[in-house]
């Protein structure tokens, strides 16, 4: 190995007994990927799957990018997720539920087969919920939100869940680009001890032209909400009535399983659909091969329902390999940051799974807390959504792991389904803030954007993956044009176009693959990410902002803030810096939701533009992180603005 970073050998004790033992183990199974990729892809869905029908064809490439998989065969993810399970574990734990205020569930597969059923009968029969409709869950992590995701699953219902952060706006535009004529929602949940509302965002989004017939609500907290007539019924109440029996809806393996709505660089979110087989497939695998969940391990990961990594590694992918998942409400440093630590001793924990900006928080606010609890339960941790920076890495590996535990530093995104970069807990050797290696059957290369060639080691390029795989997004929700636009118009190889993920990355001398970031306009906070486009949508709504520009600043916590360059309306200046601030983030607030408030708001006399009137963002960035600015300024339309703009930010 190289010495340009530490390296981490698997732990030997654990190795013996993972599912991929060794390095020798790992590249026999991507050599088999490379020579016999259907036999590959085939053999696992055989294995993994319980299929209703076989299916009769692995992958149909013949309309690149609209790829098929798995053609002819049946099969229900519901079914998939708990019915398979009922005879060998229907007394496992499935879920164990520990809420904001302590308060603690455990569900298991039996249980939770009689909770999905009923909610299912529930849609079906009071709701006219049929196979295809979309569906809407706004809600807060509470098991139902599992029962809904599962319930729409059964009955092939699409869901669309909307991270219950995102404001009335936010819903709104997800809700109508669906043609969602349900909402599933909750009164509200519990933050920090104290209740928070949902229902009144529900309302908000809802007007007279709203598609949504009727909104279900779950009555978490209990606090007064508005009830409409006719369109609005408590779940609490149906439920009592509904039948434990469902049939598991007959589903084609390329049918929508669901959609969920990410930014872009365009303000209009985009509607990624996921189907049904190859998403499944992949959920289940890379809980198998990353996290080593064995069957009486106890797995949890702190993200939530709303974002992919609640979908695929809260809900999904332990469910489909029949695993015990943990599901928390609150905040992770709350009441104090011993709370995860004490979650782990008490449910003894054996893989746990966050974000690098989780990990910042937990050790700056308690640097010395791990040691205050019995963690030796864990085996793997896992970080997720962004770079994880060398120091938090260290003490992630050495205070929380206990210098035993492997850690898999994750990279994949919401169109990827799944992990496509990760290292193998019993078999990658690890660096620190490195992503290591295409996991088997994933080909990620990293290529040259003009040539379609792989870099060389130490060179920037794109991060690609040169063909097609199961769990890969299958489309932009009503635009097939921005699917292919988005992802497979920007890098070919022999001529043929790739998936990009629109993130660069560089190889090191032994292969490995380190992130280095976005190469477009979206901005990456606490693992979420967001177009620039759509935040500076937002702030144009402030009746007093003529034009903005928005770029990622480095965050200590959260790996990357927001930073606004404003110019205003009026040319008088700001009378009040500070209270236009606060006016212009509840703007954003009300859009967006508190996850897009700017870190940074500088007003300035004006942009950066080329001749042709583009804003030159580049110039911007560099300002924000105080570097030199090494591009020619001579052929902006006014190359004086930008010595003015460093003046304005160093003030």
């Amino acid at each position: 190995m190289s010495n340009t970073k530490e390296v981490f050998k698997p732990n030997k004790k654990f190795a013996q007994n993972a599912r991929i033992k060794n390095m020798c183990e790992y590249q026999a199974l991507q050599d088999f990927a490379t020579e016999d990729y259907e036999g590959f892809w085939g053999g696992y869905a055989k294995e993994k799957i319980d299929w209703i029908e076989p299916f009769t064809n692995v992958m149909d490439e013949s309309n690149f990018p609209f790829v098929k998989w798995f053609e002819g065969g049946k099969l229900n993810v519901s079914a998939q997720c708990i019915d398979r399970h009922l005879d060998k574990r229907k007394n496992k734990a499935a879920i164990i539920f520990e809420g904001d205020r302590g308060d603690k569930q455990v569900i298991t597969y039996l249980e939770l087969y009689y909770n999905v059923n009923k909610f299912a009968n529930l849609l079906k029969e009071d709701f006219g919920v049929k196979k295809g409709d979309r569906v809407v869950i706004y809600m807060p992590m509470i098991p139902e939100a599992a029962y809904a995701m599962l319930a729409c699953a059964r009955i092939g219902a699409i869901h669309s869940i909307v991270f219950g952060g995102f404001s009335a706006e936010a819903l709104k535009d997800r809700i109508e680009d669906a043609d969602a004529k349900i909402v599933i929602t909750a009164d509200g949940a519990f933050r920090k001890e104290k209740p928070y509302m949902l229902k009144p965002v529900v309302d908000a989004a809802i007007d007279e032209k709203s598609p949504v017939e009727k909104v279900l609500v779950i009555e978490r907290n209990n606090e007064d909400v508005e009830w409409v007539a006719g369109r609005d019924y408590s779940y609490n109440e149906l439920i009592k009535e509904k039948s434990a029996k469902c049939e598991a809806e007959v589903m084609d393996a390329e049918d929508p399983l669901f959609l969920l709505y990410t930014s872009g660089s365009t303000g209009k979110p985009k509607g990624v659909q996921h189907n049904q087989a190859g998403y499944i497939l992949w959920a289940q695998m890379t809980m198998e091969w990353v996290f080593d969940v064995k069957e009486n391990d106890t797995y949890w990961c702190t993200a939530d329902v709303g974002w992919i990594t609640g979908h695929t590694y809260i809900v999904y992918g332990p469910l489909a390999m029949g695993a015990t998942t943990v599901m928390f409400e609150g905040v992770i440093t709350y009441p104090d940051a011993g709370r995860p630590w004490k979650m782990v001793e008490e449910h003894r924990i054996n893989q746990f799974y966050t974000a690098p900006t989780a990990i910042r928080v937990l050790h700056k606010m308690g640097e010395h807390e791990p040691a205050n609890y019995d963690i030796s339960s864990l085996k793997v941790l896992g970080t997720v959504g962004e770079p994880i920076d060398p120091p938090a890495w260290k003490w992630y590996y050495e205070e929380v792991g206990a210098s035993k535990c492997a850690i898999v530093d994750t990279y994949w995104q919401t169109e990827t389904g799944g992990h496509i970069v990760s290292p193998l807990p019993g078999a990658t050797p690890i660096k620190p803030a490195c992503a290591t290696l295409s996991l088997p059957g994933i080909m990620g290369e990293i290529l040259d954007p003009q040539t379609g060639e792989r870099v060389e080691v130490g060179e920037k390029g794109y991060m690609c993956v040169t063909k097609p795989w199961p769990s890969m997004i299958r489309g932009v929700w009503g635009d097939e044009e921005r699917f292919v636009k988005s992802y497979f118009g920007d890098v070919k190889k022999d001529g043929k176009a790739v998936y990009f993920t629109g993130d660069g990355a560089v190889y090191d001398e032994d292969g490995y693959i380190t992130i280095t970031g976005r190469t477009d306009d979206v901005i990456n906070v606490s693992g979420h990410r967001m177009g620039t486009a759509e935040v500076e949508a937002s702030i144009k709504k402030h009746p007093n902002v003529a034009e903005v520009a928005v770029v990622a600043k480095p965050h200590a916590i959260k790996g990357e803030g927001i930073f606004a360059y404003i110019v205003l309306k009026s040319d008088d200046g700001v009378a009040d810096e500070v209270e236009e601030v606060k006016a212009i983030n509840e703007v954003i607030k009300k859009e967006i939701g508190n996850i897009a408030i700017c870190d940074d708001m500088v007003f300035v006399s004006g942009l950066p533009k080329t001749r042709s009137g583009k804003i030159m963002r580049r110039i911007l960035r560099a300002i924000a992180k105080n570097e030199e600015i090494t591009q020619d300024i001579s052929t902006l339309e006014d190359p004086s603005i930008v010595k003015k703009i460093q003046n304005m930010v160093r003030k």
